[in-house]
């Protein structure tokens, strides 16, 4: 098993979180990012027993008043009530699996309930700002510098004639870069849009696994769940576009599709910085973040007549009731449009 706490603080893992990790990769097939989000929650309630000589090395010694101080902690904290929750819910699993293990004999987050959190609707974008992001204009080096700097002083002829003989060979591997770089955010973009596809999902595609002419992409969702994934006509076209110009990022035997800046696999932070970059370039009044688009993916496509189950199936949702919440907006869209456009509504 790789270990889930690899990039955390040195910690020795008691052998009961241990077992429950190993249990969520090799049983259940969660990825590894969320099996260290997993330990990272657990490892903090444990650092909490700690301070009271107790571990979950012995889960049974573990009450429900440990748990309520836990979360009292984190209020304390400033923890936001989202956060607070799904931290519970990690130790809900792991006491659950203590207990299918014969390690508790009752379960101390029994009768705990979830802090209450407001409802909220994703961010989302209509379909006219979607289609100003896609069409982005490109971001420059030249515009970038004019948007940061001061002006400077002209320079004299002798100056400007030097440098442009001796820099243009780096001025066209400049635009090359450019060029490549507007591909790759332009295709993520369509990838995430015209495919509804989780970022985490985009961010693990290899290029040896798409042809320019794809018409779908095979995906590894949440919990090792496979889906195809299609293609629209736009990201067909930006696809091509992308692997032509991808060699002027990749780093050699790089095999991940979308590349930063260093030439290796594109993160989830160059991403959002991708995507709020794009939405500033299309004047968005505020940008959104790359799980923007794919609430917007499945809001279009109900807005559009599709069926609740199709769009189950082409996000990936295990569950239909994860689905559903977008029929809240689609309900509140037909609402606007009725109170705009039926005679009777204003009255």
């Amino acid at each position: 098993m790789t270990d889930p706490t690899s990039t955390l603080p040195e910690a020795q893992l008691p052998e009961p979180v241990e077992m429950f990790l190993a249990h969520l990769e090799l049983e259940k097939g969660y990825s590894s990012a969320t099996v260290e989000a997993y330990a990272k929650d657990v490892l903090q309630f444990e650092s909490l027993l700690a301070r009271q000589d107790l571990s979950l090395a012995e889960p049974a010694d573990v009450t429900r008043r440990h748990v309520q101080q836990f979360l009292a902690d984190l209020h304390r904290q400033g923890m936001s009530k989202s956060s607070m929750g799904r931290k519970l819910s990690s130790l809900r699993s792991f006491f659950r699996f203590c207990a299918r293990m014969r390690l508790v004999a009752s379960l101390p987050t029994e009768g705990i309930s979830n802090p209450k959190t407001e409802k909220r609707h994703p961010g989302i974008l209509n379909v006219d700002q979607v289609f100003a992001v896609l069409a982005a204009p490109p971001k420059t080096r030249e515009a970038e510098k004019l948007r940061t700097s001061p002006p400077s002083p002209r320079p004299e002829k002798t100056q400007v004639a030097h440098a442009q003989g001796g820099n243009a060979e780096e001025s066209a591997l400049e635009s090359a870069r450019e060029r490549a770089v507007q591909a790759r955010d332009i295709c993520l973009a369509e990838f995430l849009y015209g495919s509804g596809l989780r970022v985490s999902e985009a961010l693990a595609l290899n290029a040896g696994r798409l042809s320019p002419d794809s018409e779908a992409v095979r995906i590894m969702g949440k919990g090792g769940k496979e889906r195809l994934a299609p293609l629209t006509d736009t990201a067909r076209e930006a696809l091509p576009t992308w692997l032509a110009l991808r060699p002027e990022l990749a780093a050699p035997g790089e095999r991940a599709l979308f590349v930063g800046a260093r030439g290796k696999r594109l993160n989830r932070r160059e991403a959002q910085r991708i995507i709020e970059g794009l939405c500033r370039r299309a004047g968005l009044p505020q940008p959104v973040s790359p799980h923007g688009l794919r609430h917007s993916f499945a809001t279009h496509l109900l807005e559009a007549g599709a069926d609740l189950r199709s769009v189950q199936e082409l996000m990936g949702h295990s569950r239909l009731t994860t689905t559903q919440r977008y029929t809240h907006l689609n309900l509140a869209h037909l609402m606007a449009v009725y109170d705009k456009a039926h005679p009777k509504a204003k009255e």
